[in-house]
């Protein structure tokens, strides 16, 4: 695993346009009309710009990461051959925090200055340490997290629904499936934190559309030995679990629900699952879990998908293979449409992304996720997903079993910041 580490991380860097340096026009430090007569501040120069990566690639989500971080890589490859955006092209800098806030907040300085936004921030903990700092500088981010509670953030440009919204779709997928019904008793299992709170929160308003029992267990995202909590969630008599975990909380929890006789269906939002698994002690427990995220496996057929995963196989041969390909690079093609429309209006400085932003209504992304809306502050852009299960015969381990997923029970859901 290091080694496809080690290959990932060197294909990623040996793709990077090199930065211009010189003039304050071309390092992007200054401000005014650039090229074009477009007004520019941090991270444009007339020939690039300039966005940033804070990702994870030795962390807990370190297989995840680095597929995302080559799915920024594959957009930004695609944009620059067709010419760039707006006379420009991309180039992007990446860090790697290892899912340690404070990692994060000492990469942060170093790399503010030299960006416009940034293309993928990801984590729950990272995007909670750095909230202020995105507000004071007015740095628009892609979360690789998907918790509602950051939508009041003004500079959060999230991609795809919230881990609460994944939850509410996942249970309803199991009920009209036949695997839960009204009135049962299920498990929660959660981190507790942001991400964790976050999907607990679907969690409980599915429950309460359908009279079901929620029996709640709290961990952190250190504990890896979930056995005394599926113990405990099979004395109570639930009908089916619903994770949001780490990848080896996953494979603990549903070594337990095998081990135990208990096998109930589990639900895990879309951080929870890595084809790792399928290689641990844990892989023939794993057959009862499905998974709800705003983009298809990466066995998908959706076409768009089904490019993607060739090429990635294609440039990073021997990397894992895992859905955070199509995340990265759908995070990609939604800077595309706001850096598209700063251009429009001539104006690519971090105020102009903003504006940009906030003026689109119907972001479409090839079928990668649903048609994204960010006109509505504090409301998630979207409110579908795919489900996928696993399958140890599909390429990345899942395979897609309901393609753009939308419950009816979303609707009358209210975020926790929307108005």
């Amino acid at each position: 695993m290091i080694l496809r580490r080690s290959v990932l991380a060197g294909a990623l860097a040996s793709t990077l346009v090199l930065a211009a340096c010189g003039s304050t026009a071309d390092s992007g430090a200054g401000g005014g009309t650039g090229a074009g007569g477009v007004k520019t501040d941090k991270g444009v120069t007339d020939s690039t710009i300039t966005l940033g990566v804070m990702g994870d690639t030795s962390g807990v989500f370190k297989n995840l990461g680095a597929a995302i971080n080559a799915g920024n890589q594959l957009w930004a490859d695609d944009v620059n051959a067709a010419g760039g955006i707006c006379g420009r092209q991309l180039k992007l800098e990446i860090v790697d925090h290892g899912y340690k806030a404070d990692t994060a907040k000492t990469l942060y300085p170093q790399l503010e200055p030299k960006i416009l936004g940034i293309v993928q921030l990801l984590g729950s903990p990272v995007l909670a340490a750095l909230k202020q700092n995105l507000i004071d500088d007015n740095v628009t981010a892609a979360p690789a997290s998907w918790s509602s509670q950051i939508l009041n953030n003004p500079n959060i440009m999230m991609i795809g629904t919230t881990y609460d919204l994944e939850q509410v779709n996942g249970l309803a997928y199991l009920q009209q499936q036949g695997l839960i019904k009204d009135g049962d008793t299920i498990g929660a299992i959660y981190i507790d934190g942001e991400y964790g709170g976050n999907g607990l929160r679907g969690v409980q308003y599915y429950a309460t559309k359908h009279n079901l029992k929620v029996q709640e267990a709290k961990t952190t995202s250190t504990d890896n030995d979930l056995t005394n909590i599926v113990t405990g969630l099979k004395g109570a008599g639930v009908k089916a679990i619903a994770l949001t975990t780490t990848p080896g909380q996953t494979a603990s929890a549903l070594a337990a629900n095998k081990a135990l006789g208990l096998n109930v269906p589990v639900i895990g939002n879309n951080p929870t699952f890595d084809p790792a698994l399928l290689k641990s002690p844990a892989a023939a427990s794993l057959d009862k879990l499905y998974v709800a995220a705003s983009s298809p496996p990466f066995s998908s057929k959706t076409p768009k998908a089904a490019q993607l995963a060739t090429e990635y196989k294609a440039k990073y041969a021997g990397s894992p293979l895992n859905a955070g390909v199509d995340v990265g690079y759908v995070e990609g093609l939604v800077w595309q449409s706001v850096l598209t429309k700063a251009c429009d209006n001539k104006d690519l400085s971090r105020a102009g992304v903003q504006t940009a932003l906030k003026s689109l209504t119907s972001v479409k992304t090839d079928g990668l996720v649903a048609e994204l809306d960010y006109s509505s502050p504090g409301s998630p852009p979207t409110r579908g997903v795919y489900i996928a299960k696993v399958d140890p015969a599909a390429e990345g381990g899942l395979t897609e079993v309901a393609p753009l997923f939308t419950a009816p029970e979303v609707a009358d859901y209210k975020a926790p910041f929307q108005t």
